[in-house]
């Protein structure tokens, strides 16, 4: 007979059989398993179950949504595709809409690009721009990069973040991922490792492609992650941002852009709700997205949370939609 060590029941079956063979006389195999309260394999260890261990849960630290979550609240979000709204410290889900329908992201796809510069890149590498900043698509928003432009990181993950220029996007790719192509293989294998597993992307920036694709949920996974960057946080709280990079020939070139996200500007005419600090975000537009935006938020006492709305038909109706899912915060 042959006894295999499997952990707890499949090892009390070898026990209580060694154990009757011995005390039947049945086979001439000796089974010595004496009190040991130190050793891993005695009979003591195995039948009170000592040294177990246990699984520590994929989402231990996540909010998660199984479906929409609307009851106690009043927030009117017919406007949007999708919404959500939790609170990060405590997990809370407070209010859910869509958040597992897979839409277009537009620009807030570059909360990805920003995270994998942010876990692989360094903010201090010098880029070179190649051809693929050649933006011809009809509305797409430019710093205006021409092959052989130069700049840093840095200056560039906040051209990315606070203007969301497209071709900034594909700096940053061809330069940390070698390639266009091998920087969304990095964006892909970076949402699935954070378990944003209804996502798929097709590039950096976020321009409408079919095979380019996210959730709300999924969006919050990235979100979540990319606040946990000293820099993030500090880009996406940025009204604008003025700096010099290079051409091909060594001339200055100058960018001065103001934020896109509208409860940071100025006179823009959109606010939080009171008690509700706005901290940053990212937006995104694009024909077949619609307007999207998604915030980190305080409230009073400075506890944080994200906001996200997908989908809208108008700016409008964006920032009114926004604003009534943040007064959740304060109810």
């Amino acid at each position: 007979m042959k006894c295999t060590n499997r952990r707890y029941g499949t090892g009390i079956a070898c026990l209580l059989t060694a154990m009757a063979l011995t005390l039947s006389g049945c086979g001439n195999a000796a089974f010595d398993m004496a009190y040991s309260a130190g050793s891993n394999i005695s009979s003591f260890n195995v039948i009170s179950g000592q040294d177990t261990g246990t699984a520590v849960p994929f989402s231990r630290n996540l909010c998660v949504v199984t479906g929409d979550v609307t009851e106690g609240t009043d927030a009117d979000m017919s406007k949007t595709s999708a919404a959500l709204l939790l609170s990060v410290n405590d997990n809370q889900v407070i209010y859910a809409k869509n958040v597992h329908q897979t839409l277009n992201p537009a620009s807030l796809t570059k909360v990805m690009t920003a995270l994998v510069v942010l876990r692989y890149g360094n903010l201090d590498q010098r880029l070179t721009a190649g051809n693929s900043v050649n933006i011809t698509e009809a509305g797409a928003v430019l710093c205006g990069l021409k092959s052989g432009d130069t700049m840093t990181m840095d200056q560039a993950l906040r051209i990315l973040l606070i203007y969301s220029a497209n071709d900034a996007a594909m700096l940053i790719a061809e330069n940390v991922g070698g390639s266009v192509d091998h920087f969304v293989e990095m964006m892909n294998e970076e949402a699935a490792r954070i378990g944003a597993t209804n996502t798929h992307f097709a590039n950096p920036h976020g321009l409408t492609d079919p095979n380019h694709y996210t959730t709300a949920y999924d969006l919050y996974l990235m979100f979540n992650e990319a606040i946990k960057y000293e820099t993030f946080n500090e880009i996406i709280h940025m009204t604008g941002y003025q700096t010099v990079y290079y051409d091909k020939n060594g001339q200055e070139k100058q960018f001065d852009r103001a934020t896109t996200n509208q409860f940071l500007k100025t006179g823009s005419g959109y606010s939080a709700p009171s008690g509700v600090t706005v901290i940053g975000g990212k937006t995104g537009t694009t024909k077949a997205a619609g307007h999207c935006l998604m915030l980190l938020a305080r409230d009073v006492n400075g506890a944080p949370y994200i906001a996200v709305a997908m989908g809208v038909p108008s700016t409008q109706e964006l920032y009114v939609s926004m604003a009534d899912l943040l007064e959740e915060i304060q109810k």
